[in-house]
């Protein structure tokens, strides 16, 4: 894995330690009535729990740039592959996470690209809350599930 100049902890105002120096980005991708889930590798933050892919923002990339690229390196899509619906932001003042809501176009066949996931499942939205989700997911999943489209 190559350095980038997002990767660092960042001590957010909030308490918490974040991972992105420039705030980190990840893609929430559906496909009908289901959201794609990583089931994140043990040794990365958080290791064991389900999540979406994504990962620190460089700090010449915008978001959605870093979402892309994420994607691409942990579960093999590109964009020609999904249809950006839009962007919701977590800001904490001095850090964010911002999750880009997209459909997956017929195309779109994600994969476990690199180490970073243990595996990659569809899973129908009812059904998320109830897994072992990475605690950052957890805390937002309702609300970004209240806001997602049909």
């Amino acid at each position: 894995m190559a350095f980038r100049d997002g990767d660092g902890w960042v001590e957010c105002i909030c308490g918490v330690r974040h991972w992105g120096k420039h705030g980190a980005a990840g893609i929430l991708l559906l496909r009908d009535n289901q959201v794609l889930m990583q089931h994140r590798a043990e040794w990365v933050q958080n290791g064991g729990t389900w999540g979406i892919p994504g990962g620190a923002c460089d700090s010449h990339e915008s978001s959605l740039e870093g979402a892309l690229r994420e994607a691409h390196e942990e579960v093999g899509i590109s964009a020609e592959e999904i249809s950006v619906i839009r962007i919701e932001r977590e800001a904490h003042g001095d850090w964010f996470y911002d999750t880009v809501i997209a459909h997956a176009l017929d195309n779109c066949h994600p994969f476990a690209a690199n180490d970073e996931s243990q595996e990659l499942q569809w899973i129908n939205r009812e059904d998320v809350a109830q897994m072992n989700l990475h605690p950052s997911f957890a805390r937002n999943w309702e609300k970004l599930r209240a806001n997602l489209p049909n």
